[in-house]
């Protein structure tokens, strides 16, 4: 270093260390409602807790009531080739197979935290295990359960995934699917966010008010409680993503996400998304200078929110303070904590104090409120009577590692109480909650000693994951009402200690146990910088040999550069002399007044507004436009797209559809599948066809293909190419199963004519509430329900001989008379939560939903239902697979496995649970079926057939229809006989139940159909006359 560097470098130390006026702290509004020293105090060492607990619960030779809570399994759902294994929820659970991925993967992450290698533990590598929760066939991305299915409760699918992501950041070369998985979810996150809106032509956030995302459909759930604090949790992931990437779609999809979160108007506190949602937003705030509102978000995760009383608990219950605790802060003597809650929030927002250090004071109050009070959740830390798991514990668990779900205010007049929903929901026999405990690691790993036991050194490192190059920091806060000095050790290198609220160096060229003093009520964010180093500034932040330390400094003056969050054109090919629209989205964190420089290398602009029109030159080639944007500082950011100007664009192939003469069959069985493929351009076509199982004959648009002899599901795809090497491709899936009829009963069976009697024998019979009877499908008076959407039930006590639990067929004839924007229950024993139902979706989809022991599984029709349309369905659960039939033809099917799980509930038509009248049904439904066992399509369609023909037979009445040619083309004739009485009808239905003719006549014997424009497929004539029905059928081709 020459010697003006040398003077320049020391003036420059100087100058940072006589500064001792802190940056200015911005008070949490809850958190400054609970004390600086909380009592009683003990806080337990809690990086100690996190490895015994580890020992305990993964230790497969563990002996006595309950134990083991691990157990290995041979092979994986989603990855056969590896070995998997089921952790216990709760001590005592009724499923001891099971398994959940908001409490193994925590539990992974949180012992790797603390020092433990989960890849060489008891001989078995647990985190390639784990892998086997990214549902690899289906959704695409890490759900609660291996076999699960995403939209029902958005938490439960978001943590998986996070979870996934920091176990990456600690494992990144693990040698399993990591890699495809890391991406594979970040598509899933950017595709949802796309679909919920996000946008960069024009610009446009994404709207994530919903309770919940199928990833599978990219379809939102708007029912129920919402959960739009899941905007955070996308930014979290999709923000990581980009900067493993560089995948700039990833990062505008983090903005859209954000954007949509910031300008939320009220608290969306839920559970645990929205602290990852404010550390990223604080971290984009420090690194791509967006200007999130960090103050107003992180007031809402501890204020006491409107979704659930969310929040930050403030109080002494009993003589124990049980600040900072996270979960229902109602405030009114019934609070009730929740273990997980607090720890994860302290692991996202600790880190966040590096990017944001506004709330370093805070943060640290909060951590040694909620650090000191989370023991409580522990057997051990409260008398045996204010518990309910201690005779356990006492047993099994001296060093009391596993804790409690939950911590209620009071319960049964005891206060505190250390409970949990498990014994009450009749899931397990104790409160003793894994998925709660499995968090500890994270709070274990931020928090060090000092040697006042009041001030806790927490390391701002270890839960930021994916963090940029760093030197050790660390977060203290002095409690006490003076000055305090505690010793800390900064290792056996020298160094320099560098403090970012006063920008100064505190300490210089010190190496192992030095003496740090901290001003009263005061935080100070201390980081172990090399000696001497480097001093450099890029705008915000502040390096030392080129490594940021201090992400919000205010020593060197400088201004915000302008920067282009997205240069999008609406079209990237055009033909010669075609024009496109251009859009430009910049953003400056310290101005508004922004010039605007636009440029190509062809073609010319036309102006409009925010956006520019691009007329593309008569000449074929790349053209590059370019968007400059000035503030009045002179900052500058340049940004540039290509487009292709073509002379022609040839246009893909299109298939229309895979058609096959079965969607089902049996192992080695032949189907013929015919592919519908146009070409815009005409061009030739060639045509690839593959099987994943089973062998495809050769062919173009038709080919046979021949099932395994196994039980599979056969995915035949084909690839139409044209001759400029375009291409499109289809799907198109064969169950194929052994169809073998199982032994069972009809359970139930309500025809509802004029009474809600139960014809089967069992004597579960209905009341009725408020329904009327009406006309039935048949036009059979009073011979069906009509319900009207606002209280109108059906209700059926609870029977034991309704809780059966290894299959299950339901059946029923609908005709819904409103298709609301939220969804609607035709029937529900428990609904979805507890056992099974049978619902519309606010998009029209047709949903059966079983919730087993294993997981929840949503079966959706794929088209879409309409008003007036007659619908008959049958859904089934056979243990492995679920179905849906329509019409008699097998419409849908998905896996899942597990008995179904049972409940109290009474067995509803048209409301999901009693007392909830927010979904009900509005519209007819008639001939209810439930059986205790899985009908097959032979049997599904036979039941179809039967309930068409169920209407009693006039004596001496005969009519058979004829109907030619069959299959037909452009005309059908039906004939029907000369002996037939006056008044008789005919109605077609096409196979989803929709209308297509309807007549009536009193002398036509000959129907001449013109059917040359219907749509291929099958079609279904019923004949009506007096009390007779008949029911034939003819295929269009």
């Amino acid at each position: 270093m020459n010697i003006y560097k040398q003077i320049c470098l020391l003036i420059l130390v100087g100058f940072l260390s006589t500064g001792t006026a802190q940056v200015s702290q911005l008070d949490i509004n809850r958190i400054e409602m609970m004390p600086n020293l909380p009592t009683p105090f003990n806080i337990r060492d809690w990086k100690q807790v996190a490895m015994q607990y580890d020992s305990f619960i993964y230790d497969i030779q563990k002996t006595g009531d309950y134990l083991p809570l691990v157990n290995l399994q041979t092979s994986g759902i989603n990855y056969p080739e590896n070995t998997a294994f089921g952790l216990h929820t709760y001590v005592g659970t009724n499923n001891p197979q099971g398994k959940e991925g908001i409490n193994i993967l925590p539990s992974l992450v949180g012992a790797t935290l603390v020092g433990i290698d989960k890849t060489n533990q008891y001989d078995q590598n647990w985190v390639l295990m784990s892998q086997d929760f990214f549902n690899k066939d289906d959704e695409a991305i890490y759900l609660n359960h291996p076999a699960a299915s995403s939209g029902n409760d958005w938490w439960y699918d978001m943590m998986p995934n996070i979870y996934f992501y920091q176990l990456n950041d600690l494992y990144p070369y693990l040698g399993g699917d990591e890699t495809f998985q890391f991406s594979s979810i970040a598509d899933k996150m950017q595709e949802a966010v796309m679909a919920m809106g996000g946008n960069d032509a024009p610009w446009q956030k994404a709207y994530m008010n919903y309770r919940a995302w199928n990833f599978a459909s990219m379809e939102p759930n708007a029912n129920g409680v919402k959960e739009p604090e899941a905007a955070g949790a996308f930014a979290w992931l999709l923000y990581h993503a980009w900067n493993e990437t560089g995948n700039e779609s990833y990062l505008k999809a983090a903005e859209w996400s954000m954007e949509f979160l910031n300008e939320w108007n009220s608290n969306p506190s839920y559970e645990l998304q929205l602290p990852y949602g404010i550390y990223t937003a604080a971290r984009m705030n420090a690194e791509l200078n967006t200007d999130y509102d960090i103050e107003k978000m992180i007031n809402w995760t501890f204020d006491r929110g409107p979704l659930r009383g969310w929040g930050a608990i403030v109080g002494n219950w009993n003589g124990f303070d049980v600040h900072g605790l996270i979960g229902e802060a109602n405030d009114n003597g019934n609070d009730y904590a929740f273990q997980m809650n607090g720890t994860q929030q302290a692991g996202a927002l600790v880190p966040l104090v590096r990017y944001d250090k506004r709330f370093a004071r805070a943060i640290g109050k909060w951590v040694l409120n909620m650090s000191n009070a989370t023991r409580l959740f522990y057997p051990g830390f409260l008398p045996d009577f204010l518990q309910d798991g201690s005779d356990w514990s006492n047993e099994y668990d001296p060093d009391r590692v596993i804790g409690y779900e939950a911590l209620r205010e009071i319960w049964e007049g005891n206060s505190p109480f250390s409970t949990g929903d498990a014994t009450g929901g009749g899931w397990a026999a104790t409160n003793l909650a894994l998925y709660g405990s499995s968090s500890i690691g994270y709070l274990g790993s931020l928090i060090n000693r000092t040697d006042d036991p009041r001030i806790l050194q927490l390391d701002m490192l270890k839960t930021d994951f994916y963090k940029d190059q760093a030197y050790p920091t660390f977060l203290l806060f002095n409690p006490y009402n003076i000055n305090k000095t505690v010793t800390i050790n900064v290792g056996t290198e020298i160094v320099d200690v560098y403090e970012a609220l006063s920008e100064s160096f505190l300490l210089q060229s010190v190496s192992g146990e030095v003496a740090l003093t901290i001003p009263a009520d005061e935080a100070v964010v201390i980081s172990f910088t090399p000696v001497g180093g480097v001093i450099s500034y890029e705008k915000n932040r502040m390096l030392i040999d080129g490594v940021i330390v201090d992400y919000m400094q205010t020593v060197n003056p400088f201004t915000y550069a302008p920067r282009i969050q997205a240069l999008a054109a609406a079209n990237y090919a055009l033909e010669v002399g075609d024009t496109t629209q251009v859009f430009g989205k910049a953003f400056d964190k310290d101005s508004d007044d922004l010039n605007y420089e636009w440029s190509t290398t062809g073609g010319t602009f036309h102006e409009d507004g925010n956006s520019r029109f691009w007329l593309a030159p008569q000449m074929v080639g790349d053209y590059e436009i370019t968007w400059v944007v000035e503030d009045e500082s002179g900052n500058l950011a340049t940004k540039s797209i290509i487009i292709n100007v073509v002379s022609e664009i040839n246009a893909a192939p299109e298939i229309i559809s895979l058609v096959s003469n079965s969607t089902f069959i049996e192992p080695n069985g032949v189907v013929t599948i015919e592919a519908i493929v146009t070409d815009e351009n005409d061009d030739p076509l060639t045509y690839e066809w593959s099987a994943n199982v089973g062998s495809i004959s050769d062919g173009d648009n038709t080919v046979t293909w021949q099932a395994p002899d196994m039980e599979t599901v056969g995915e035949i795809t084909l690839a139409a190419t044209d001759d400029e090497g375009l291409y499109s491709s289809a799907s198109l899936e064969i169950w194929v199963h052994n169809f073998e009829a199982t032994a069972g009963d009809i359970i139930a069976w309500y025809p509802f004519s004029q009474n809600g009697q139960d014809l089967s024998g069992n004597n579960l019979h209905g009341e009725v509430f408020g329904a009327l009877y009406t006309q039935d499908f048949f036009n059979e008076p009073m011979s069906a329900l009509l319900t009207d959407g606002i209280n109108d039930k059906v209700t059926v006590d609870n029977d034991p001989i309704l809780n059966f639990t290894d299959a299950i067929t339901v059946s029923c004839w609908f005709s819904p008379k409103s298709l609301p924007d939220h969804e609607v229950f035709l029937l529900s024993h428990g609904s979805w939560q507890n056992r099974w139902k049978l619902s519309i979706t606010p998009d029209k989809h047709l949903r059966w939903t079983v919730n087993t022991q294993n997981s929840i599984g949503d079966l959706d029709s794929e088209i879409l239902l309409e008003l007036d349309s007659i619908y008959h369905v049958i859904t089934t659960y056979d243990g492995s697979w679920m179905t849906m039939y329509l019409n008699g033809e097998l419409h849908s099917y998905r896996t899942l496995n597990g008995n179904i799980k049972t409940t109290t509930y009474p067995l509803l038509v048209g409301q999901m649970l009693p007392d909830n009248t927010e979904y009900n049904y509005k519209g007819i439904i008639d001939e209810v079926k439930i059986f205790d066992y899985a009908l097959t399509p032979d049997a599904a369609t036979t039941l179809f057939q039967q309930t068409i023909t169920s209407v009693p037979e006039q004596e001496n009445l005969h009519i058979p229809l004829k109907i030619f040619p069959n299959p037909a083309t452009e005309k059908l004739t039906v004939l029907l006989p000369g002996n037939v009485t006056d008044n008789y009808s005919i109605k077609i239905l096409d196979v989803h139940g929709r209308t297509i003719l309807k007549e009536t006549s009193t002398s036509q014997n000959q129907y001449d159909l013109a059917i040359e424009t219907w749509p291929p497929g099958m079609y279904y004539i019923i004949f009506k006359n007096g009390q007779r029905s008949f029911l034939t059928r003819f295929m269009k081709i």
